[in-house]
């Protein structure tokens, strides 16, 4: 088809509508307020440029371009966009266009009402790539002639010099990445900004919040420096606001064209957001994550009191980038601009003033960059940079947003940047305070920690805490936490990264590929906690996940993937692919990696578990004498006969309390209309997991907990008390559980003493 209207798109069509259309989709099927609109599919995209015999013009240009020449990149970007601009829409397209924006325009009682035309590439807006800025995004677009025209547009921005290289950075093959446009009522907005669900550097629960006056382009382009607040999500209590000098807006004209003007002076220093609004966005932000169950990166607007949701994507950078330098260190010296931490860690380097794009090629390996703001342009010359200043924005501008992509220090709104720091001078920033000093500085360690030794003990638990990995990139990071070893290493992950449908890798005769693939990523892991324990996870990935991978086409289309074919259910179904996980171990035990166990996802019945034994020994691996071989428990059926398991033999157990509360509560997590009956702290839900670390401790079976029930400090004393062997968590909160889990010990002894006293 060549439009689909949102009602009709869910997040699983990012095939159809790209990462932003089908966000989109999703958000209206889920009740979120949202501008309404229409997509003109990707498929539409790729028979514009098959039928018009462009598409072999335009890959014959690509296959000759050196993308780190900035020159020729860009020149090879001109020409591929003439062709593409210059090129007749067939009529049967243009009719359908025009006749989904007259359709819109009837149902919002508007003649040539308003659009926003937004690029939706089939590989943007996702998990593990945001593709921030990539592609063009038209305002205040009017008319079904003016619409055809600015659809052109976008598709032609598919091949902008800064997404030609990205794409080519990050391995995704040109002729794969189609795009799809968004066309969407105009949101005439008093404020807008940005919202991230959690902290986008550590993950912490809070809702942060940037936003400015008028639309907003002003604070996603890093043209203004917003308003920062931070609501804990806990109790919607606003916990930090910074009110900034907002310069300037983006608003209409007479003729309805957006126009960036100067904010009114009685504005400027005026705070945007009331609590009242806060608590509302805020609430909107707690919605939309439990609808997608993970963190998300939103865009909003305020018109005329009325909140819509303009966009929502996953936040791609927790736990993505390990941050330069220490982010526990401390610099000495005189600090020369002050501005927002956006990317932490410390970086030095001379200073490169960049005040336009023809200037990108003064930046050197290791240089600081400093810029009014950063654009998409500047991500090849940014990747060279040890740092980045910039005079304005936010911490969820472009400038933020990629850096901490990058792992590269960033500083930004300082206001002046650009004018106090001297060209060639050597600087060193702290991207996590936000300063800039002068000269380039020794980092003292030494100091701190000798502080942090006098203050504090380390912390000594009986109880393990471990770390949940889901990409070897985070892998070091977490090791540095001083965690106990893997309690969770997701596999998901790396089906995604690679691309390729592991079914598809078994059909086209590459199982040693894919066997590579799974070893040579676990290995990174194993590696950062050897000799410490790592559990992988065999797959458990939800239909809806892999039916954008090359090969997943035939993926089926579930009602409820949650409740649906995953887990161990679906691998037995497919034993060739858990065969070849099972391989990938066996190399690496093979090769020395034997703190590597095997764990089996989603048990319903012991005979899964022994089948997926019989699997593994006909590799050659015998459990329980070759390898580890555990089991997860997160559906109430295996909590309650876990008996039986343990019969079996198993040598650990994990609870997935995530899986086990929905499962045993009927609240699927994903549904903002249930999401408020979602607790791990229900009765039903804590007998189940008592039930199961007793039993395991009556057999001696090692039992663990992965879910976020394993960060909640409160539980976290029930679960001690219960027994648990280790409680793992993301690593970011590591250091908080493992106080928790000491002072859950340490009350257990007092009250034992109290009671031999009496």
């Amino acid at each position: 088809m060549y439009v689909q209207k949102f009602e009709d798109l869910n997040k699983s069509d990012i095939a159809i509508a790209g990462g932003k259309g089908a966000n989109l989709g999703e958000l209206t099927q889920a009740g979120i307020p949202v501008p309404p609109g229409f997509v003109v599919t990707a498929e539409t995209y790729q028979k514009f440029m098959e039928d018009t015999g462009i598409n072999d013009k335009v890959l014959d240009i690509l296959d000759k371009i050196d993308i780190n020449d900035t020159k020729a990149l860009q020149a090879a970007a001109e020409e591929i966009k003439s062709i593409i601009i210059e090129t007749p829409i067939p009529d049967d397209m243009i009719m359908f266009i025009k006749e989904a924006y007259n359709q819109l325009c009837q149902r919002v009682g508007e003649d040539d009402t308003d659009v926003a035309i937004r690029s939706s590439a089939t590989a943007e807006d996702l998990p593990e790539a945001s593709f921030a800025g990539q592609q063009d995004t038209f305002l205040h677009v009017s008319g079904d002639e003016e619409v055809i025209e600015y659809v052109r547009k976008c598709w032609a921005s598919l091949f902008e010099a800064r997404a030609i290289f990205y794409r080519e950075e990050n391995d995704f093959e040109h002729s794969k990445v189609l795009i799809a446009v968004v066309v969407q009522k105009m949101a005439i907005a008093d404020k807008a900004g940005v919202m991230f669900t959690v902290n986008p550097s550590t993950g912490e629960e809070i809702a942060l919040i940037e936003g400015s006056w008028g639309l907003g382009e002003a604070v996603v382009s890093g043209d203004v420096t917003p308003d920062n607040y931070q609501v804990d999500k806990a109790n919607n209590e606003v916990i930090n606001v910074t009110i900034s000098d907002k310069k300037v807006m983006y608003t209409n004209d007479e003729s309805g064209t957006s126009i960036k003007v100067n904010v009114p002076e009685n504005l400027r220093m005026e705070r945007v957001l009331s609590d009242e609004e806060l608590i509302e966005l805020t609430e909107m932000g707690k919605r939309v994550q439990a609808h997608y169950g993970e963190p998300m990166d939103t865009e909003w607007a305020f018109e005329r009191d009325n909140l819509f949701l303009l966009q929502a994507r996953p936040i791609t950078t927790l736990g993505d980038a390990e941050p330069a330098g220490d982010d526990d260190a401390s610099v000495d010296g005189e600090v020369l601009v002050r501005g927002l931490g956006a990317s932490p860690g410390i970086a030095t380097g001379l200073v490169k003033i960049v005040l336009d794009i023809d200037e990108l090629d003064k930046i050197e390996d290791g240089d600081v960059m400093v810029t009014t703001m950063t654009t998409p342009d500047m991500v090849p010359a940014m990747r060279r940079a040890s740092g980045i200043v910039t005079d304005e924005g936010g911490v969820t501008c472009h400038a933020s947003i990629i850096s901490r992509e990058l792992g590269i220090p960033c500083v930004v709104g300082t206001g002046d940047a650009t004018k106090t720091l001297k060209e060639d001078t050597g600087v060193t920033l702290d991207g996590k305070k936000g300063l800039v000093f002068e000269g380039i500085t020794e980092v003292s360690e030494e100091a701190p920690q000798a502080q942090a030794v006098a203050a504090e003990a380390p912390i000594l638990t009986v109880t393990e805490v471990k770390a949940n990995v889901s990409m070897p990139e985070a892998a070091e990071r977490a090791a540095a936490t001083g965690a106990d070893g893997v309690g969770l290493l997701r596999t998901e992950h790396l089906m995604l990264t690679a691309g390729i449908h592991p079914g598809k890798f078994i059909a086209d005769g590459r199982e040693d590929e894919l066997i590579d693939t799974i070893a040579d990523n676990v290995q990174i892991v194993a590696d950062a906690f050897y000799p410490k324990p790592v559990w992988y996870r065999t797959l458990d990935a939800p239909t809806d996940e892999f039916i954008t991978l090359e090969g997943g086409e035939n993926e089926p289309r579930e009602h409820n993937p949650m409740l649906g074919w995953r887990g161990i259910r679906r691998e037995l179904d497919q034993p060739e692919i858990l065969k070849c996980e099972f391989k990938a171990i066996k190399k690496l035990h093979e090769k020395g990696y034997t703190n590597i166990g095997i764990m089996i996802p989603l048990s319903q019945s012991p005979a899964e578990l022994v089948k997926a034994k019989e699997l593994c020994a006909e590799v050659g691996f015998i459990p329980h004498k070759d390898v580890d071989f555990g089991m997860m428990v997160e559906i109430p059926a295996a909590a309650i006969i876990i008996d039986e398991y343990l019969k079996i033999g198993v040598d650990f157990v994990s609870l997935g309390t995530n899986d086990l509360t929905q499962y045993t509560l009927a609240v699927d997590r994903n549904n903002e209309f249930v999401a408020k009956h979602y607790t791990e702290e229900h009765p039903a839900v804590m007998k189940l997991i008592e039930r199961t670390i007793k039993k395991c401790a009556e057999a001696g079976v090692t039992c663990s907990i992965c879910g976020q029930a394993g960060s909640v400090p409160h539980i976290v004393e029930k679960l001690v008390k219960f027994g648990i062997t280790s409680v793992s968590s993301n690593a970011d909160a590591i250091a908080e559980v493992r106080k928790t889990v000491a002072r859950a010990e340490q009350k257990i002894i007092l009250e034992a003493a109290r009671k031999r006293l009496e």
